[in-house]
């Protein structure tokens, strides 16, 4: 049997775009001989739909679509495995439909919905509760969809024990760093475990928060990855079955930081391309974490459509503006310098009777911030571009951000990125292409909003905050579990109650890529007004 993998980017909503890329697909997977071609999860719709579903024009029109691709595909000498939605009655299921000679021959039910993480399936979807064997080319098969095969006592095993030597998995697994060894080995276990071979169809491309990075994969029944696809790019795996050693479709995994690196870039190719905008507007201060958005935005959407403002105020420094210039220089952007200083001027001299007999403090600092927010926002209307953010996760998570200043924009692109990874990103990118500055990596991190600013006067080291933050955030661990490993309990005591005290800031940040295993928003949903203290 000659197995074909389609790993598509398909886009929410657009479901005749997506139909027209699965008929694509399916013609090259003729061209290439396969017996069977495999998509992932809800392709004909796009993952995760969300609320869509509550629409019943949008159920109805993933129904005809299905219908037109049986149509459209009905001379292809190939069978067609294509993820869509299923209505019985009132009910809705995540299904999968295996098309053969123009007919559709058979009807897959997801049957364990995750409804945990940035996953939301039983608000939506009911479980499926039956499995199917067909045979391809004389090999008895069968289908699962994602959560399905997470699970020992799950479908994989029930179709195993009915006889299945190969199951098609249709998958929208999102990327997190780490989540791709995890996936890979768990998939090889049941595939060992159950004396079958698993061919995992993974999806591909980023929809708002989300990031699907691909890696579809082929594994056989001694639990050997067999075929593996390209990493956060569209692919046509084909291989055979079955087969006992690595084929040429065995793609070289990427370390870790490239895969982040391309999981951000990919990031805003598609929240840029598939919301409708064509360039971009960032506010470059010369600090890293601006840089760094600013090298990922002309990476994935070229030069020519990325404008960087720079707005210096008096306490601006000139080491400032040389490397907002240099870096601009390098990437080949375009680069408009603003000063803000007659206009903050202006705000002081307006709020002055009002601010009288107090001292010049944080509300002074943010202005200049909101300032700069204002202007970004201004020619983001003037010129339709959008505007991308540049706080990282250590800032949103204790507040070191200003609302409806530097977290004014339409979309965060290292909102789930610590500080010390920022760096780690930077000096990657700069063993490809020197184009960040030296000394933007070196430099004392500043906002720069008052005189001798420095990140350290309101936050702990970096290096130290990054990992109490990582306990607290993504591993829910208490004050008594942190302060046990070892940190300074008056440090751990500061840097909880400012996680705590900023959700509602948060709760206002534009939406940003995930590539943690627990990020703000979809991931992590707390209360904003909340007195539980850990």
């Amino acid at each position: 049997m000659k197995v074909a993998i389609a790993q598509i980017n398909t886009t929410v909503g657009d479901i005749s775009a997506n139909l027209n890329l699965i008929v694509l697909m399916c013609q090259k997977a003729q061209k290439a001989n396969a017996d069977v071609v495999v998509f992932p999860e809800l392709a004909l719709c796009g993952y995760p739909p969300e609320d869509l579903l509550f629409k019943k024009s949008f159920i109805d029109d993933n129904l005809k679509a299905l219908q037109t691709l049986k149509k459209k595909i009905s001379k292809l000498k190939l069978h067609t495995i294509v993820g869509f939605v299923d209505q019985k009655g009132t009910k809705l299921f995540n299904a999968a439909a295996l098309i053969s000679n123009g007919q559709i021959t058979a009807i897959y039910h997801k049957q364990l919905l995750p409804n945990y993480g940035v996953f939301d399936e039983n608000r939506y979807f009911q479980n499926g509760s039956k499995n199917y064997i067909f045979s391809i080319s004389g090999i008895k098969c069968g289908i699962s969809i994602c959560e399905d095969i997470w699970y020992d006592n799950g479908p994989v095993k029930k179709l195993s024990l009915m006889g299945a030597k190969v199951i098609f998995t249709l998958n929208a697994s999102p990327y997190h760093h780490g989540k791709i060894s995890k996936r890979e080995t768990l998939v090889c276990n049941q595939a060992k475990k159950n004396n079958v071979s698993i061919v995992y169809a993974n999806a591909v491309g980023a929809q708002d928060e989300l990031v699907f990075d691909g890696y579809s994969m082929a594994v056989n029944s001694s639990g050997k990855i067999i075929a593996r696809g390209k990493c956060f790019e569209e692919d046509l795996i084909v291989f055979d079955l079955p087969q006992s050693k690595p084929t040429t479709a065995l793609t070289t995994k990427l370390p870790q930081i490239q895969e982040i690196y391309l999981a951000l870039k990919l990031g805003v190719k598609d929240y840029v391309r598939k919301n409708g905008f064509g360039k971009v507007i960032i506010g470059l201060s010369g600090g890293v974490d601006s840089a760094l958005v600013a090298v990922i935005a002309a990476d994935a959407l070229d030069k020519e459509n990325v404008t960087a403002v720079f707005m210096p105020s008096c306490f601006s420094s000139n080491a400032s503006l040389q490397d907002a210039t240099i870096l601009a220089k390098n990437l080949g952007i375009k680069l408009l310098t603003i000063p803000i200083k007659e206009i903050f001027d202006i705000y002081i001299k307006t709020l002055a009777p009002i601010f009288k007999s107090t001292k010049t403090g944080i509300a002074e600092e943010n202005l200049q911030a909101r300032i700069r927010g204002n202007l970004l926002m201004a020619m983001s209307n003037k010129f339709g571009h959008l505007v991308l953010t540049t706080g990282n996760k250590s800032e949103m998570s204790t507040g070191y951000a200003t609302l409806y200043g530097d977290m004014a924009g339409g979309f965060a692109v290292i909102k789930d990125v610590p500080k010390m990874l920022v760096y780690e990103l930077s000096n990657y990118r700069n063993k490809l292409d020197c184009v960040i500055p030296k000394r933007i990596l070196t430099r004392a991190p500043t906002a720069e909003l008052r005189a001798n600013q420095k990140d350290l006067d309101s936050l702990p080291e970096y290096s130290i905050l990054d990992k109490i933050l990582e306990l607290y955030i993504e591993k829910d661990a208490g004050f008594d579990n942190i302060t046990k490993k070892g940190f300074d309990k008056a440090t751990v005591k500061k840097v909880l109650s400012l996680v705590d005290k900023s959700e509602y800031k948060r709760r206002q940040a534009p939406p940003g890529i995930k590539i943690t295993p627990k990020a703000f928003g979809r991931d992590r949903r707390m209360p904003i007004t909340n007195k539980y203290i850990q």
